[in-house]
C-alpha cells in the first residue's frame, strides 16, 4: 500500500484502515483503491451542493470512469473526484483491476438506488424502503458485494486458500458484508430519518401500526422495537456466517484473520450497545462503542488469532451480549 493510499484511508476511515493496514501487502492496494473510489462516489451522492438529478448524472459518469472509459467528459469528472486513485487502478495487475471495476460497478448501482429511492433531503421528504427484500438488496449493493470482491482477491493472492470452495465462501463473504451494513443501518436510523431516509421497511412498520413518520416521534419509537429486534436477530445470523468465514482462514494467515475479526468484533459490540439501549431509535447521536473498548478488542483478538477456540470465545462473549 502506497503512502498516498494509506494516508488517505487513515483520514477517511480509521476503522477500515485498521483492517487494511494489517492485511498481507498484495491485498492492501486493490482493496484500498476500491474503498477510496467508493468513498469518492459516495461523496458525490451525498453532497447537498448539487441538485439530485445532477448528482445522478455525475454518479453515472463516475461509474463509466470506474469501468475504464476515457471519454473527455468522463476523464474530466474522474480527474476532479479521484484522478490519482483511478490512475493507480489502471496500473494494477489485470485480475485485480477487473475485480476492482466489478465491485465499484455494484457499489455505484447501490448509490444510485439510494438517491432514486429516497428523493427528499430532510424529514419533510421522508421515504422508506418497502420490504425486507428491498433492505436485503440494499445491503448487498453497498456492502455484501464487497464480500465477493474480498474473497476473489484473497483466493487470487493467498495460496493457502487454494482448498476453499470459492462459490460457498463467496456466498458466505456476502453475508459478512451484509452483517456490517445492517449494523450501520440499525445504528443510524435516527440520523437517516432526519435526512429523508427510512431503511426500516414500510410493510414491516405497517404490521406494527406504524408509518415511517411515526419514527420521528420519540414517544412512538418504542412500538417499533419488535422490528428492531427482528433485524438484530437477522444481523446476528449474518455475523454467525461471517465468523464461519473468518475461522475458515488458515491460522498461518493471521493477518487476514485479524483483518476479518476486527470489524466483526467491533460490529458485535455495537449491536450489543443498540440492543441494550432502552430506545435506540430515538438517540440524538449514533450509538458507538468507546475507543477504549475498541483498543481492548484489538488487544484480545491479537492474542487469540492463532486459536480457533479462543476466537470463538471472544466472538461468543460479544454475541451473548446482544440480547434480543
Amino acid at each position: 500500500m502506497t503512502d498516498l493510499v494509506g494516508d488517505l484511508l487513515r483520514r477517511v476511515s480509521r476503522s477500515f484502515y485498521l483492517s487494511l493496514a494489517i492485511l498481507p501487502r498484495a491485498l492492501r492496494e486493490p482493496l484500498g483503491l476500491a474503498y477510496l473510489l467508493a468513498r469518492a462516489s459516495d461523496t458525490v451522492a451525498d453532497t447537498r451542493l448539487l441538485p439530485r438529478a445532477e448528482r445522478l448524472r455525475h454518479l453515472a459518469t463516475l461509474g463509466t470512469a470506474y469501468a475504464g472509459a476515457a471519454a473527455p467528459e468522463v476523464a474530466g469528472v474522474a480527474r476532479a473526484c479521484a484522478g490519482e486513485t483511478l490512475a493507480r487502478v489502471e496500473r494494477l495487475p489485470a485480475g485485480d483491476r477487473t475485480a476492482v471495476r466489478a465491485v465499484l460497478a455494484t457499489i455505484t448501482e447501490g448509490q444510485r438506488f439510494d438517491l432514486e429511492r429516497f428523493p427528499g433531503e430532510d424529514a419533510a421528504g421522508l421515504a422508506a424502503l418497502d420490504t425486507l427484500a428491498d433492505l436485503d438488496r440494499y445491503t448487498y449493493l453497498v456492502a455484501g458485494c464487497v464480500g465477493e470482491f474480498w474473497t476473489r482477491l484473497c483466493v487470487a493472492h493467498r495460496p493457502r486458500l487454494a482448498a476453499w470452495d470459492v462459490a460457498a465462501m463467496t456466498a458466505t463473504g456476502v453475508r459478512f458484508g451484509k452483517a456490517l451494513q445492517l449494523t450501520n443501518v440499525l445504528r443510524d436510523v435516527p440520523a437517516d430519518l432526519h435526512q429523508g431516509r427510512c431503511y426500516l421497511p414500510a410493510r414491516e412498520l405497517a404490521a406494527l401500526g406504524l408509518g415511517p413518520r411515526d419514527l420521528l416521534d420519540t414517544q412512538r419509537t418504542p412500538a417499533a422495537r419488535p422490528l428492531l429486534d427482528r433485524l438484530l436477530r437477522l444481523a446476528l445470523e449474518h455475523y454467525d456466517a461471517a465468523w464461519r468465514y473468518t475461522l475458515a482462514i488458515p491460522r498461518a494467515e493471521w493477518r487476514l484473520r485479524l483483518a476479518c475479526a476486527w470489524p466483526l468484533l467491533i460490529g458485535l459490540g455495537t449491536l450489543a450497545a443498540i440492543a441494550r439501549h432502552p430506545n435506540p431509535l430515538a438517540v440524538a447521536r449514533p450509538i458507538k462503542i468507546s475507543r477504549g473498548a475498541v483498543r481492548a478488542i484489538l488487544a484480545r483478538s491479537a492474542l487469540a488469532v492463532w486459536s480457533d477456540a479462543a476466537l470463538r470465545r471472544e466472538a461468543g462473549r460479544l454475541r451473548a451480549a446482544v440480547r434480543v
